[in-house]
């Protein structure tokens, strides 16, 4: 079921990316104060847009998924060093 959901929304990305680039075809001038790009707005609309989806993955897991895992690394050495007080024989 997974595989096909993910068929059809490669299918859907590939149709959408193809309208996008083939009714906005007029060049334009993109100024990146070392180097000057001219591309199909199109492209450009696609490319700013992959660019902001990894950048904002990039931030998520910067500063979501990375400390929760630091936080569940932490937890796990206290338990095993709980667990190890509690099976220590006692005197």
């Amino acid at each position: 079921m997974y595989r096909l959901g993910f068929i059809i929304v490669t299918i859907l990305a590939v149709v959408l990316g193809l309208l996008v680039g083939t009714l906005n075809n007029e060049p334009v001038a993109i100024d990146l104060l070392w180097f000057h790009l001219v591309w199909p707005l199109g492209l450009a609309l696609i490319g700013a847009l992959a660019v902001g989806m990894v950048l904002g993955l990039a931030l998520s897991w910067l500063f979501s998924v990375l400390p929760l895992k630091v936080r569940l690394r932490k937890a796990r050495r206290a338990g095993e060093a709980n667990q190890s007080l509690l099976n220590r024989p006692h005197d």
